[in-house]
């Protein structure tokens, strides 16, 4: 799509200086700027740009003061990085504004379908299955039986549900996740093997969730694993079956967390963090990256390091003398031998 500047501008609020009516087709970094594109200045760092960039048309602050000439037209906005970010949203939302259903998809005919839904090529909706408005199903996507689905929920291309699923209003879920595959128990029975404990529940995902690429939900044993509101999973988190995930919380890539966990409210967890099961999470409890939590966590606030996690600050101190520790050793031999 075409827009002139002028037209973009009227959409951010924003002033022109140079040639309003220039025409913008595409979105670009600064630095690799071209004709024809838009790109936006938020970062000193990336000052030097404005001044050689061939986009355009860049988006700055009312307040930016120019050392130089500049060969781009300027757009000038409150705030250039909110300006450019609802760009990237309308733009978003422009592209993937999918609707229709295709005649190689598949709609069982017990299924209750809401208005404006698109369901691309061999996607396939199961018996009873009750689908909200505005709702998006990509190529080769399952729903299983008896799944809910509600308004504007986005399932992108690949997506598994197994039945019973409930996924709430707002949703995005990403490429590859399956949602609602058994959980991983079994029962020590004889030197023969163990028996697979029957998994019977099912997943429930609040409202305004978002799961990244290649995830794995397991349906719980009994009664439902639970994504509050509002959760964000990055790409290839596993939660484990029975677990529950509180409003607001943040699970960064290769996040596991194992069976009946349950997790608090705007909790932030940063890449390859594990948590072992039967564990209780506090609020706003804050976990760095590769640690692994072995114990409850009790006090709201919390931030912590290592494997097994402890207070960040204590685990800093002793990590400065663990790198000391052959030192300290050989010192302390040196002074035995004494």
């Amino acid at each position: 799509m075409t827009f002139t500047a002028q037209q973009i501008a009227d959409l951010l609020n924003g002033t022109i200086e140079g040639d309003a009516s220039v025409t913008i087709s595409k979105l670009a970094k600064i630095e690799e700027g071209v004709p024809g594109a838009i790109s936006f200045l938020a970062n000193p760092l990336y000052n030097q740009y404005l001044y050689s960039t061939e986009a355009s048309l860049v988006i700055i602050n009312k307040d930016f003061e120019l050392t130089a000439p500049v060969k781009t037209n300027l757009l000038r906005v409150e705030s250039a990085q909110a300006a450019f970010a609802k760009l990237l949203e309308m733009y978003n939302h422009v592209k993937l504004n999918k609707s229709g259903i295709s005649k190689m998809s598949f709609i069982a005919a017990s299924a209750t379908i809401g208005t404006n839904i698109y369901a691309g090529e061999f996607s396939f909706i199961g018996e009873n299955v009750k689908i909200g408005n505005n709702v998006k199903i990509y190529p080769q996507v399952y729903i299983g039986d008896n799944v809910v689905i509600g308004d504007n929920t986005t399932l992108f291309a690949g997506v598994k549900v197994y039945s019973e699923t409930v996924i709430g209003k707002d949703c995005i879920i990403h490429s590859g996740t399956v949602i609602g595959s058994d959980g991983f128990r079994f029962a020590t029975e004889n030197e023969q093997g163990n028996r697979k404990v029957p998994q019977i529940g099912n997943v429930v995902i609040e409202d305004d969730v978002e799961i990244g690429a290649n995830c794995a939900i397991d349906r719980a044993t009994l009664g439902s694993t639970i994504l509050r509101k509002g959760v964000k999973f990055d790409n290839l988190i596993h939660i484990a079956h029975n677990v529950e995930v509180g409003e607001s919380t943040y699970i960064a890539a290769h996040g596991v967390i194992a069976g009946s966990t349950k997790v608090g409210k705007n909790c932030m967890f940063s890449g390859q963090v594990g948590l072992v099961g039967h564990l209780t999470i506090a609020d706003n409890t804050i976990i760095t990256a590769q640690s692994g939590i072995s114990k409850s966590v009790n006090k709201s606030g919390e931030i912590l390091m290592g494997s097994p996690a402890f207070d960040a600050n204590k685990y800093r101190k002793a990590f400065v003398h663990f790198r000391n520790l052959d030192n300290i050793v050989q010192r302390i031999n040196a002074l035995e031998k004494k």
